[in-house]
């Protein structure tokens, strides 16, 4: 069945990645050197889309000026969830601008093309579609059991590892999907979607659909790290001339002395000082200037940064704005990161800069670090651990 209108749930903040979602939700921090929404839109697009519903929240207005009225000539209807209470209810809110069957895609997930046109030829009026993706992690995420192409249940959080197969968060529903909705029973005061797929499952209607196409998610501030080289691996990034792993736009400029070391991405506008060294698995975006004597591997380089000569900065994620000075040093991971109330030992982690973090000159950071968006770090002084947003570090 053709299906041509999909709904993007994008209203959420990933309260897991902050800092780096204090300013923006989490569907609009970096896949590389572009957004996480706009590959998933890149993929609607690829699959046919004529109508997308975006549906937004927290710090919507970053979507909603980033997109406006149109991606690639396809038209965005913006609905907007006021109460985080799940991903059902998200859902909800899209029904009055959906007529008919239609796709329902997680906008913090990558994935690509030929996945949701999968799930879209394997949707009949009578069966909910649904993609599965194998994953040795399973478990974080929760899986989903079969029988044949039958979805039989959807597990959260199990004991061990035996099933591989988890809900990649890209569906087909018909228009009664919407009351199905409806008559679940809310968990904690929230309408959770998958809830209302398992009543669905009890009918035998809820048939599932193997991709091996791009899928990734960030759970975490260093979950980034990964994503961007799921990018890479794919060939999916924003500047269009490759050359051997190499994506320079042709509006950058890149010392004749720099080095880039594949994969590397060069985004518009950016600056590629003497002698740097640039890569493997790094991404500037836009706007982006490298000084001389430069050392970066492994690292996401958000827009309109700046990163002062004789630096070193490896296994980091850098927010929007950030200014390091000369001779900054994040030595790269492992270290041991905390998340809210949680201890991650050993994570391949440098630091975590959110958005306009300064750095004067001669700073450290320790492995691990999480730095607010704000903060400020005076000459010579050495940072660890969280940061807090605004907070002025002295030596």
């Amino acid at each position: 069945m053709n299906i041509s209108t999909a709904v993007v749930l994008a209203a959420g903040e990933g309260t897991r990645l902050r800092p780096l979602t204090h300013n923006r939700p989490k569907p609009m921090l970096p896949a590389a050197d572009q957004p996480i929404l706009q590959h998933v839109l890149d993929a609607l697009v690829e699959a046919g889309m004529q109508e997308i519903i975006l549906v937004v929240g927290y710090r919507k207005e970053r979507v909603q000026e980033h997109f406006g009225s149109h991606y690639r000539s396809t038209p965005l209807t913006y609905v907007t969830q006021d109460k985080q209470l799940g991903s059902g209810h998200a859902l909800l809110q899209a029904r009055t601008a959906v007529d008919g069957p239609h796709v329902v895609v997680n906008g913090d997930k990558l994935i690509d093309g030929g996945s949701v046109s999968r799930v879209v030829d394997a949707f009949d009026d009578d069966t909910i579609s649904m993609a599965v993706v194998d994953r040795s992690n399973a478990s974080q995420y929760g899986v989903v059991k079969l029988d044949g192409e039958q979805v039989t249940e959807l597990q959260e959080k199990p004991d061990t590892d035996e099933h591989r197969l988890i809900n990649a968060g890209v569906y087909a529903f018909s228009a009664e999907m919407f009351e199905t909705i409806e008559e679940t029973p809310r968990r904690d005061g929230e309408l959770i979607l998958s809830d209302a797929i398992t009543e669905q499952i009890g009918h035998g209607d809820v048939r599932a659909v193997r991709i091996d196409g791009l899928w990734a998610d960030a759970t975490y501030p260093w979950d980034l790290l990964h994503v961007a080289n799921e990018v890479f691996e794919r060939g999916r990034v924003g500047t269009t001339t490759q050359d051997d792993g190499l994506w320079v736009d042709e509006d950058a400029s890149v010392h004749e002395t720099a080095v880039l070391q594949p994969p590397v991405v060069v985004g518009p506008d950016c600056e590629v000082g003497p002698s740097a060294v640039v890569g493997p698995n790094v991404s500037l975006a836009e706007n982006t200037t490298i000084g001389a004597n430069v050392t970066l591997e492994r690292a996401v380089i958000d827009s309109d940064c700046r990163i002062g000569h004789g630096s070193t900065v490896v296994d980091a994620v850098l927010g929007q704005d950030v200014d390091l000075g000369v001779n900054v040093t994040v030595p790269g991971g492992p270290g041991d990161v905390r998340v809210g109330n949680e201890m991650f030992e050993s994570q391949r982690l440098g630091a975590v800069l959110a958005d306009r973090v300064r750095a004067v000159g001669n700073v450290a950071f320790e492995p691990g670090t999480l730095v607010g968006t704000g903060a400020s770090i005076e000459t010579g002084a050495t940072v660890d651990g969280l940061v807090g947003a605004q907070t002025e570090v002295v030596r």
